[in-house]
């Protein structure tokens, strides 16, 4: 399960619907529908809100949002709560993990979306040095990769190996 902290708009076609399926199950996991995946770390983000379900809801939003955008027709009436969310903070170590995992990933699946993401960040060889934009409900704040990641160690920005 991966539910990105970076903005829909950098994520392909697959990995947008990816995204939302990978939400909605988070979903199902904070209404107790489900067993599986109960313990997994990228919950922790929403568990840790006031009200997980409107946070959850949020950032199904925002995913919904940049499908419109596509004009893919993501089902809206998935959404458990539509309550608007506080923003919930990210940091910009956790960004840059993630923007490192999805370029990677988007050089062998979908080229033309990498160098467009890419561009986006100034088309330069330093790119990596700019944090990429935060999914809409989330606010950037500066710190280290969250300490929920479970990602290798050694794609951690600043990781000697890296």
């Amino acid at each position: 399960m991966r539910i990105w902290s970076l903005n829909p708009r950098y994520l392909d076609r697959q990995g947008l619907v990816a995204c939302w399926r990978e939400t909605l199950l988070a979903q199902a996991v904070l209404l107790g529908r489900t067993k599986g995946y109960t313990s997994h770390p990228q919950l922790v983000r929403f568990r840790a809100q006031a009200d997980p379900m409107s946070a959850v809801g949020g950032y199904l939003n925002g995913v919904l949002e940049e499908a419109r955008a596509r004009g893919y027709r993501f089902d809206a009436g998935k959404i458990h709560s539509s309550i608007a969310p506080e923003p919930i903070p990210v940091t910009s170590g956790q960004l840059l993990l993630e923007w490192e995992h999805l370029s990677a990933k988007l050089v062998t699946r979908s080229p033309e979306k990498a160098q467009q993401n890419h561009q986006a960040l100034g088309g330069l060889p330093e790119y990596a040095t700019l944090t990429p934009a935060a999914h809409p409900l989330l606010r950037v704040v500066p710190g280290p990769v969250e300490a929920w990641e479970k990602a290798d160690p050694s794609r951690r920005p600043g990781h000697p190996a890296h």
